[in-house]
């Protein structure tokens, strides 16, 4: 019997190793993943980690994947005084771009997992809950004038929240503000169109960033 039981449950982990979710842990250091990965399955939220970085893609859970910010990532800090958020002009920040650069993970926001008419107003809330690290982490985009618009910032109090279209997809500049270990808590909430409030719940995520 226990041997009948191991097999059948050798041939489950064999079976959703080749869905599309993917539970083994993972390091994705570059290349395109969406790291707030929004979906609407059944009648709820859920949120994930979409890696674009293998063939076929895989939505995995957060808990299992570490965000990595590689030594090409560090930057300094602008001397634009819009930038005072990063911390003083001219001391290292490592940086996830908006815009996709070789070697460097491009981590973007999806909600094209939602259909249209499910969600009052076609919206829903990303909130970052709580982050620990080493200093400051967020999250911000850049205009064509290269002036910055701040979606998350743990350094002016959490927590955050930002309001996201349905069938969005979007990428923003991910901020760290010293290399170490860095765990931050989202959670997406939204009004169904029938008026109940429904919540991905909480899902963790940890970002390495090497010096």
């Amino acid at each position: 019997m226990n041997r009948r039981i191991a097999a059948v449950a050798l041939a489950a982990g064999l079976a959703l190793a080749t869905t599309g979710t993917a539970h083994a842990a993972v390091t994705l250091s570059s290349g395109h993943a969406d790291a707030i990965d929004i979906d609407w399955t059944g009648s709820a939220l859920t949120l994930d980690v979409r890696d674009d970085t293998v063939v076929p893609g895989a939505d995995r859970d957060p808990s299992t994947v570490t965000l990595n910010a590689v030594p090409a990532s560090r930057t300094t800090v602008p001397s634009n005084p819009s930038y005072g958020f990063l911390g003083s002009p001219g001391s290292p920040v490592w940086i996830l771009p908006q815009s996709q650069a070789s070697g460097v993970l491009w981590a973007g926001f999806n909600t094209e997992g939602v259909p249209t008419g499910v969600l009052q107003g076609n919206t829903l809330a990303v909130k970052l809950v709580s982050v620990t690290g080493p200093a400051g982490f967020s999250v911000f985009t850049t205009g064509s004038f290269g002036t910055p618009t701040v979606w998350f910032d743990s350094g002016n109090g959490l927590p955050d929240s930002r309001t996201f279209a349905v069938n969005t997809h979007a990428h923003a500049n991910w901020a760290f503000e010293a290399a170490g270990t860095y765990t931050a808590v989202f959670e997406v909430t939204a009004t169904k169109a029938a008026g109940v409030a429904v919540t991905s719940g909480q899902k963790t995520y940890t970002f390495t960033v090497q010096p």
